[in-house]
């Protein structure tokens, strides 16, 4: 079967893409670290002896990024329903974090110490149908701010990638109830063209 124009047109731009060359050339799993890596840079969220869990983690950029900032000085946990090749430094939780099972083993993996920072750049499998995409992203993004709400310590920070579209802005207001300060932010690596976008929450309310 050939590929649809639209198929091509995004394998084209995607390996001319100079963020992908970077992460290609630099080592790192995909092109999403560069836009981390601005994010952590801008609002300086990473400190020595942190523990910061990533949500959605496959393939690894971002806990592959952070781990290699904290140079060992702090922890990095990540978790994914999809299988992940192994970091060094990195503890990785193959399963469903709305499981009782895997959120036990990530009570055992932290052992009582408390999440700093907690990371998603989770999103669908796209059908191309802007309104269920839109739906199953907010779905996702619902999850993982109950997650961080139950496992970030008082004064803990949140980084999640949010699609603009119906329930963007009731999500940025549960945000804001819960967190003293929220800021979006869109990275140079973002697509200009996508409507990806990332909500900065930083002092969860205890």
């Amino acid at each position: 079967m050939s590929r649809s124009k639209s198929s091509h047109r995004w394998l084209q731009e995607h390996f001319n893409d100079p963020y992908v060359k970077k992460a290609q050339a630099e080592g790192y799993r995909s092109r999403a670290a560069f836009k981390l890596d601005e994010l952590l840079e801008r609002d300086r969220l990473l400190k020595p002896g942190m523990v910061v869990v990533d949500l959605g983690a496959a393939p690894g950029g971002w806990s592959q990024l952070v781990n290699e900032r904290l140079k060992g000085q702090g922890r990095v946990i990540a978790l994914d329903i999809l299988p992940m090749q192994g970091i060094s430094g990195v503890d990785f939780i193959c399963g469903d974090f709305r499981e009782d099972s895997v959120l036990k083993e990530l009570e055992a993996q932290l052992g009582g110490a408390p999440v700093d920072l907690v990371l998603s750049d989770m999103a669908p499998n796209m059908s191309g149908v802007d309104v269920v995409d839109q739906a199953r992203a907010m779905h996702l993004s619902e999850l993982a701010l109950e997650f961080a709400q139950n496992w970030l310590k008082p004064g803990g920070n949140f980084l999640i990638k949010l699609f603009q579209g119906v329930g963007f802005d009731d999500y940025v207001r549960n945000l804001r109830a819960s967190f003293s300060r929220v800021s979006i932010r869109k990275p140079k690596a973002s697509r200009a063209r996508s409507n990806e976008v990332y909500a900065l929450a930083q002092g969860k309310r205890a």
